[in-house]
């Protein structure tokens, strides 16, 4: 999978719930999609070609023919995607800054003990 070029494009929420299902399964055809996503959502087929055009026009999402359909499959890849909205998160709600972050979501009882564990984990092993 190649890295798209940063377009400065937002990826809605709607828009994620379709790569959610490439990232899963690729290359799929839209139907495919619909079938993952459409009963969960209430959403028709032509509501997935909308969001899976906006998606190839962001190019967060490529195509290639099979036959007369389209396959898709994501340009992006998850870690990447998760990786720029934690930061565009922490950006915008926290100066830039993680620590108020886990100190908000600690307040708000959000970080389970399991939660804990695991970022304690992390953070000895970034002191390594």
């Amino acid at each position: 999978m190649s890295k798209r070029k940063d377009t400065g494009e937002r990826i809605s929420d709607a828009e994620h719930a379709i790569m959610e299902v490439l990232w899963e399964k690729n290359p799929v055809s839209a139907t495919d999609v619909c079938d993952a996503i459409c009963d969960e959502r209430d959403w028709s087929i032509a509501t997935v070609k909308t969001l899976l055009s906006r998606l190839v026009q962001k190019e967060a999402v490529g195509t290639e023919p099979d036959g007369r359909k389209f396959l898709y499959r994501p340009l992006i890849e998850r870690s990447d995607y998760v990786g720029g909205e934690s930061r565009r998160l922490v950006d915008r709600l926290f100066g830039g800054r993680a620590a108020p972050l886990f100190a908000q979501l600690a307040e708000s009882e959000a970080l389970t003990d399991d939660d804990l564990a695991e970022i304690e984990a992390l953070l000895r092993e970034m002191r390594k």
